[in-house]
């Protein structure tokens, strides 16, 4: 799948290509292309090795130390990346508190701040979610009370994703508990380190610790780590969910599947015939791939209209990524048949023994099926999408 790149889009690519194949580490990217787990260095080294070549920040303007790339050197970015097996960048930092504290965030916050998210100096986590409010994100009860220069929070977060690895937490808390529910909201930074911090792991059916639950008991943070205007965090928390939404989407990640979808299909044999020669499997793969090519068209016309500030169009990106992620990981599970049900979650280990011929994705595909069904989950439910997209674009 190919657009029809300019002569200096054409040698951009090849420029990301072969950094990529040069410079990515062996050991990662066995890791990645094998579906096994990454651990906190191995995200680390990556950023590290990206911030050397100055592109650390892919998607951050050249005044906060980022490349200013357009959306078509972004695009050409991370497809290339994520299809030479380089792990995602990390998120919560680059693609969420990022920019809201180059948007809202004070001058000393910026200073301080962004320049350690580059290089991942600071590891973030996000603290939206609680047990009782995840899509009703606006009924959250963990409350911050001002005492002097500091506010004292006690609360819950869950599904915290990557808290055991985090320095700092960007936390939605109460700060007004007789306002309007979204108008009695306040973003808080938290230091992870801080006192009353405690953060308890989520063991996932597959075996992994991604979540967390996270609490805080008694917590002082300090009134200077306020972003923005007290009350004011729904707004500044929209505005984050949108760059999250978009980054769901997850475009390089569709590319490099469905390379391994080919790779699965082409290698493995029922009756003496590869998956590849039944025809209607070659016509489900194809649809993924047109699938694959709309979303790519779609995401290039969002960030040639809005820039830096998605809209409501990033809920239509989330959607119909979260969509396609689900769909190749079902294609994926459906291929290795039987041989994806005895699944062994020592398999997601980097010492894992290989069985099968080349590479064999059949031991993780069950398991991998079964993690892609939070992404019509995470970042606002598909209900919830669907809801802003009949609000803000339809008038509904």
């Amino acid at each position: 799948m190919d657009l029809s790149w300019t002569p200096e889009e054409r040698s951009f690519r090849e420029t990301v290509r072969a950094f990529a194949q040069e410079k990515l580490p062996g050991d990662i990217r066995d890791k990645v292309l094998r579906h096994q787990r990454l651990e906190r260095d191995d995200y680390i080294r990556w950023h590290r090795i990206l911030d050397d070549q100055g592109w650390g920040a892919p998607t951050w303007p050249k005044e906060f130390g980022g490349t200013g790339w357009n959306p078509i050197q972004r695009l050409i970015f991370e497809v290339e990346c994520f299809k030479a097996g380089a792990p995602r960048l990390l998120p919560f930092g680059l693609s969420m508190i990022g920019p809201v504290l180059m948007k809202y965030g004070s001058p000393e916050q910026q200073q301080r701040l962004l320049p350690r998210i580059i290089r991942v100096d600071d590891w973030w986590c996000q603290g939206y979610s609680e047990p009782g409010s995840g899509s009703d994100l606006a009924s959250l009860k963990t409350r911050a009370e001002l005492d002097g220069d500091h506010y004292v929070v006690n609360g819950q977060k869950t599904w915290t994703t990557l808290a055991q690895y985090a320095d700092w937490m960007f936390c939605l808390v109460r700060t007004d508990p007789d306002a309007k529910a979204q108008r009695g909201i306040s973003m808080l930074l938290i230091d992870m380190r801080t006192p009353g911090v405690s953060v308890r792991p989520i063991r996932t059916l597959d075996g992994g610790h991604d979540v967390n639950e996270v609490w805080l008991e008694n917590v002082r943070v300090p009134v200077a780590n306020r972003v923005g205007e007290a009350g004011q965090g729904w707004t500044y928390a929209k505005y984050l969910l949108g760059h999250e939404r978009t980054g769901i989407a997850g475009l390089g990640h569709c590319h490099r599947e469905l390379g391994i979808l080919k790779d699965l299909a082409a290698r493995t044999q029922r009756r003496g015939r590869t998956i590849l020669d039944d025809s209607r499997m070659r016509d489900r793969i194809s649809r993924i791939e047109v699938d694959i090519m709309a979303l790519e068209m779609l995401l290039l016309r969002v960030a040639a209209a809005r820039g830096d500030a998605p809209g409501p169009e990033a809920s239509v990106l989330k959607i119909r990524g979260s969509e396609i992620q689900q769909d190749l990981a079902m294609l994926q599970m459906e291929i290795a048949g039987p041989d994806a049900w005895p699944y062994d979650p020592d398999w997601m280990h980097a010492d894992a023994a290989f069985h099968g011929p080349g590479p064999d994705m059949t031991a993780a595909a069950g398991a991998g099926y079964a993690d892609m069904r939070k992404t019509t989950i995470y970042g606002g439910t598909t209900e919830v999408q669907k809801g802003i997209i009949a609000r803000m674009m339809l008038g509904l």
